[in-house]
């Protein structure tokens, strides 16, 4: 009887248009180009993306690949999908369930500037072909895979096409009432997965995969909150707080907090997000979030002011190894409103090579980790000394809960925290991305230190902390949904190399950041402090001139706390208490002095140049000495020694050698001891009025 049953199902199961689902099973077409089809993957059919797929649903689905190298969602295109085998094949697959994943090749100059108009018209008659077969398919359309910057044709074009049709397969989804699906964010931040800028290796078709099969199945682990929420937290007063995680699709969440009760559903991405309103000062408070069936709980929450400190090693450089009292420390260790959250790196950034672990865990993003802690001698003696003093200012003068944040590696160019799109989209700095391990755009230095770490890397695109955005998309994205007032910043050491090349830098990062929060926040940053490396007076007097170009922004000098040999000055309380003034000032409206003299203007008297400074009221030296570090230079622009006398808030300058002076410069040496300061006893920033011209 067995044997005869069987035979009736097989029967059954070869008839032509027979449905699986009849059977139990849903039918799932994955419909695509190569990333679909799992071109360059030496075992496609088991670890292309369906095949994949497949694995995590199980037994209740069947999983077609009907992906084809090279295909076009374009029906003028070069290689139109639907005039190919593999779309008739879908078709007669009958799908129950129909994933498309097509745009990548339209990029193609063959195809973009030629047919771009119809693409929507061209996806409806895809999505409609599909809906005649079998009115009741689940349709979902996928916001496009990555192309990265190596990509031949990516500035020639590529990329604008690209983001082109991203922008439009949204605008289809919603039109043609199919689900969006994005692909692109789960890889954007993994180029290590695409040898070729355009394909992944398995892991990265393994997180399409996984993507999709949580869009289908709506399951992700059930109720997550973000990273930066934990016990002893502190959250930004007088602002909405977005407090989100991940939750199974559909669920909805309640968060309370303080009295306030807030409510979101998670998407079929499993995000969620839901606002409390603003909060005044004060805690400490109890955050719950909830689901139908599981409960997390944040306590010792405190509302105040919170502050993001980056940067490279000087900001990083620990409290204990800072100059400071048995007093200080003791202060340090019993702070009960300063909470500090230490995202500490991985691996440091030494002269070492890296094992495979490290290697491994570097490229999939997992460099920092950290929880908020109370300020106590565990937390406080390695949190950045410059952090927690500019914290301890902030908290004595306002008398309110302060969170700081630190996320900084030792080494890290400027271009290792910018985000990927911007960088991308820049038409300079979309070169330091690709190759970059022999780009002169980074510093030789840093470039030797990262081939060291990653001397056991056997993967070509293996990824590290110095690698251009590599440091935004594994510390700062993460943040950029957390309410901060501002930031601090101490870096600069690792592109002293290319001043010039510094302020594009620095200004993109400044403009990116604010952009990725939402708002202008004021960013203070240290100025270069003195060692004896040729470049850094070229390099502080950039810094001094950006102080202008970029809005809300305050600039500590150091230069009067620098070392001859040491990158990595002790004296961090004063650089601390300097930055926080610029922030008493600026920010909150203090009335303190928050800056030393900076450079106005030259005039000439006779023989003698005339300077005038900000922030010059009281003019003298730091030492009760004569005053030092000026020289002037004629137009044949050859510097000379020259003498200095103050007068009211002005400082006259002359040489015998220099009888026509034109320009003048102060604490032009890379290790000054050049001692102007104002009445706050706050030190002069060093300063040329000579600057080469650019034609």
């Amino acid at each position: 009887m067995t044997r005869y049953l069987l035979l009736f199902i097989s029967f059954i199961l070869a008839v032509p248009g027979f449905s699986q689902q009849a059977a139990g099973r849903l039918k799932v077409a994955c419909i695509g180009n190569s990333v679909t089809y799992g071109y360059l993957l030496e075992d496609r059919e088991h670890k292309a993306y369906p095949a994949q797929l497949q694995q995590l649903l199980g037994a209740k689905y069947e999983v077609g690949n009907f992906g084809l190298s090279g295909a076009t969602l374009l029906r003028k295109g070069h290689r139109p999908y639907t005039q190919t085998q593999q779309y008739k094949d879908a078709l007669a697959y009958r799908p129950d369930i129909a994933i498309i994943h097509l745009g990548l090749n339209d990029t193609d100059p063959r195809n973009w500037p030629n047919y771009a108009d119809e693409f929507a018209a061209d996806y409806y008659h895809l999505i409609d072909t599909l809906r005649a077969i079998n009115p009741q398919v689940r349709i979902l359309i996928s916001r496009l895979t990555p192309i990265f910057s190596g990509h031949p044709r990516f500035t020639s074009g590529t990329r604008e096409w690209f983001w082109q049709i991203q922008a439009l397969i949204p605008l289809i989804a919603e039109s043609r009432k199919v689900e969006l699906i994005d692909l692109h964010a789960p890889l954007y931040r993994r180029p290590d997965l695409f040898p070729d800028e355009l394909h992944p290796t398995a892991e990265g078709a393994g997180i399409i995969a996984a993507t999709v099969a949580g869009h289908l199945t709506g399951k992700y682990g059930g109720l997550q909150l973000s990273s930066v929420f934990s016990d002893h937290m502190v959250l930004q007063q007088k602002m909405p707080i977005p407090v989100q995680g991940i939750a199974d699709a559909g669920q909805e969440v309640k968060v309370s907090f303080n009295g306030e009760e807030v409510r979101a559903t998670a998407g079929s991405d499993g995000k969620w997000k839901a606002i409390l309103p603003p909060q005044r000062a004060g805690g400490p408070f109890h955050l719950q979030v909830s689901t139908a069936d599981t409960s997390i709980s944040i306590n010792d929450v405190l509302v105040g002011e919170v502050w993001l400190c980056s940067g490279q090693s000087n900001m990083a450089f620990p409290l204990r190894q800072a100059v400071h009292t048995a007093g200080e420390m003791r202060q340090a260790q019993q702070a009960p409103a300063i909470r500090l959250l230490q995202l500490k790196p991985l691996a440091e950034t030494y002269d070492v090579a890296w094992d495979s672990e490290t290697l491994q865990k570097v490229n999939r993003l997992e460099y920092f980790s950290g929880t908020w802690q109370r300020s106590d001698s565990a937390a406080a003696k390695d949190f950045s000394a410059v952090a927690y003093y500019f914290g301890k200012q902030l908290q004595e003068q306002l008398g309110v809960p302060v969170g700081l944040i630190e996320v900084a590696v030792g080494g890290s160019g400027t271009e290792s925290w910018i985000s990927r799109y911007t960088l991308e989209h820049h038409p300079q700095l979309v070169h330091m991305l690709h190759s970059w391990r022999s780009s002169d755009f980074l510093m030789p230095w840093v470039r030797e230190r990262a081939g060291k770490n990653l001397e056991k890397a056997t993967l070509t695109k293996q990824r590290h902390p110095y690698q251009p955005s590599y440091n935004y998309e594994s510390g700062i994205a993460p943040l950029t949904a957390f309410p901060i007032k501002g930031v601090i910043w101490y870096q600069g050491e690792s592109n002293a190399h290319n001043t010039e090349l510094h302020e594009t830098l620095f200004k993109t990062l400044v403009q990116d950041w604010r952009g990725q929060w939402g708002y202008d926040f004021p960013f203070y940053y240290a100025q270069l402090s003195s060692i004896n490396r040729p470049s850094w007076p070229y390099f502080r007097d950039s810094q001094r001139r950006l102080l202008r170009q970029v809005e809300n922004t305050g600039m500590a000098v150091t230069s009067d706390l620098g070392d001859p040999q040491d990158v990595h000055p002790r004296q961090k309380r004063q650089v601390g208490e300097r930055l926080a003034a610029w922030a008493l000032a600026k920010t909150y409206g203090k009335r303190v002095p928050y800056s030393g003299p900076l450079f106005e203007d030259v005039r000439l008297s006779g023989n003698q140049a005339v300077c005038t400074f900000e922030h010059g009221k009281g003019l003298h030296t730091s030492d009760g000495q004569e005053l030092r570090g000026f020289e002037i230079a004629g137009s044949d622009l050859i510097f000379r020694e020259a003498k200095a006398e103050i007068r009211g808030s002005k400082v006259w300058v002359r040489s015998d050698q220099v009888p026509v002076p034109k320009y003048v410069r102060y604490g032009w040496q890379p290790y000054t001891t050049a001692n102007l300061v104002n009445k706050a006893g706050l030190p002069a920033s060093t300063f040329s009025s000579f600057s080469i011209p650019s034609e």
